[in-house]
């Protein structure tokens, strides 16, 4: 078994909860002198101490596990790409970077941001034409990065999400009518249905929450209590979202739009209540919706949540995708990396589900530094209702790590222990370390490659011999 050093993060979680180390060692039951000695990687974090600071921090034992570095190694490669190209920095000092100083390396994350907005917004003084400055970052993808940030799980939101769904008595096949009675009582809004182009549109003069004929209950329900979380708990909304985002500003309206979104999941599908038919479901998708009544995807965003401590479920990561490979959703409670350069990798099952929708389709994955996924993909299509009018379908992800997929139905008769069995994927080509990849779109990063007139392989972009 392998020694884990985790110094770093130990010391973390200590000063979080603004104990001494002579306080944290009578926790544990050890001195301070060897506690000292764990946190400066002299000495491996043993069982029995893992153990224990689970018990009494409620933290995951991968929250000291070296893999858990992967997304913010990866994060350091992608934002240091040109570093890494000039062969300034490598990917090993960088995962050294995430492994012994993780608090380090998210300061230089978060600096690298601050200089991408300001030269986003040097780009608005100018015409850009040249194209040497990058393209501004889009207000739903910075949405994307508040939660992918907070790991998908809003502590504060979910708990007061769960007790209003206990105090006006919320469960499946009810949900509609317990909300538009809560609507009316406590804030005079009154529920409509009509046939409408808009899904849902909220008149604030007469107190009115127009709803679509075309959405179905669970829609319906979804968005009453989207409605119900701005108006209930709009202060607390508010100011979740100021944290990362100016008030007035687009993507400050985008995350309250997204925190409500949240608290309208974690109210319609009351945490302890869901964790617990996950659970005993074994996290079988189909059998979940039914009980609820609730819609795939909705589901699966829901199950990547359920990241409270002490009760926490298998933790998920959900991606949403169409056709051309465009990712619109992206959430992770795990080191899963999704790459921001754009591009995801084809022979990831997602795009596999398209060829049949309807169709929950599985697959182990392996990422190349090793760590392997079990993910399910399922296409799902949404039409307005009318003949002929467009559509829209997307592949629905959602993975989790090997070691929990002995908890999910989808991993029934599966070589889970065979690491010959998985599918090698990558982050995205552009920095993706898989070099013989024949599936490789662009050359990798910072490696030279073989380039004879006389002579071709298989793989795209044969790379150059360093030894040579």
């Amino acid at each position: 078994m392998s020694k884990t050093y985790a110094g770093a993060r130990l010391r973390r979680l200590r000063e979080e909860r603004r104990m001494s180390q002579a306080e944290l060692a009578r926790v544990l039951g050890i001195s301070p002198s060897y506690l000292n000695q764990m946190e400066h990687d002299s000495r491996p974090l043993t069982v029995p101490v893992l153990l224990r600071l689970t018990e009494a921090f409620g933290v995951d034992r991968g929250f000291f596990s070296e893999r858990d570095t992967t997304r913010l190694v990866a994060d350091l490669c992608e934002t240091l790409a040109g570093e890494v190209a000039e062969a300034r920095v490598s990917p090993t000092d960088l995962a050294e970077l995430a492994s012994r100083m993780p608090a380090v390396a998210k300061v230089l994350l978060d600096l690298s941001r601050r200089g991408q907005v300001l030269a986003e917004r040097i780009a608005g003084e100018t015409d850009n034409r040249d194209g040497r400055l990058p393209a501004p970052r889009s207000p739903h993808e910075e949405i994307r990065e508040f939660f992918y940030r907070r790991q998908n799980y809003l502590h504060d939101t979910d708990l007061a999400a769960e007790e209003l769904a206990h105090s006006i008595g919320i469960h499946p096949g009810d949900v509609v009518r317990v909300l538009a009675q809560r609507l009316t009582e406590k804030h005079g809004v009154r529920p409509t249905t009509r046939a409408a182009e808009r899904l849902h549109h909220y008149d604030s003069a007469s107190r009115t929450l127009h709803l679509s004929s075309r959405l179905r209950p669970g829609q319906r329900a979804f968005r009453m209590a989207t409605q119900l979380a701005l108006l209930e708990y709009g202060n607390d909304i508010d100011r979740l979202a100021a944290e990362d985002f100016s008030p007035g500003s687009p993507t400050y309206a985008l995350a309250r739009i997204g925190v409500a979104n949240y608290f309208a999941a974690a109210l319609i599908l009351p945490y302890g209540a869901f964790h617990t038919a996950a659970e005993e479901a074994r996290y079988d998708i189909e059998r979940l919706t039914d009980r609820f009544g609730l819609g795939y995807e909705t589901v699966c965003h829901r199950l990547s949540t359920l990241q409270r401590p002490r009760l926490r479920g298998v933790p998920f990561s959900f991606v949403r995708v169409d056709r051309a490979g465009n990712m619109s959703k992206r959430q992770s409670a795990t080191g899963f990396h999704f790459s921001r350069a754009g591009g995801t990798c084809p022979l990831w099952n997602v795009y596999e589900a398209f060829a049949a929708p309807g169709r929950i389709h599985v697959q182990i994955a392996a990422m190349p530094d090793g760590q392997r996924y079990l993910w399910t993909a399922r296409a799902i299509t949404r039409h307005r209702g009318g003949w002929g009018e467009p559509g829209k379908t997307f592949a629905i992800g959602l993975g989790c790590e090997i070691r929990h997929a002995s908890r999910l139905v989808y991993s029934d008769g599966l070589d889970l222990g065979n690491a010959s069995a998985a599918t090698p994927i990558g982050m995205g080509c552009r920095i993706c370390e898989r070099l013989d990849c024949p599936q490789r779109a662009v050359p990798p990063l910072g490696r030279p490659l073989t380039i004879d007139e006389n002579s071709s392989t298989f793989v795209p972009y044969p790379v150059a011999d360093s030894t040579g």
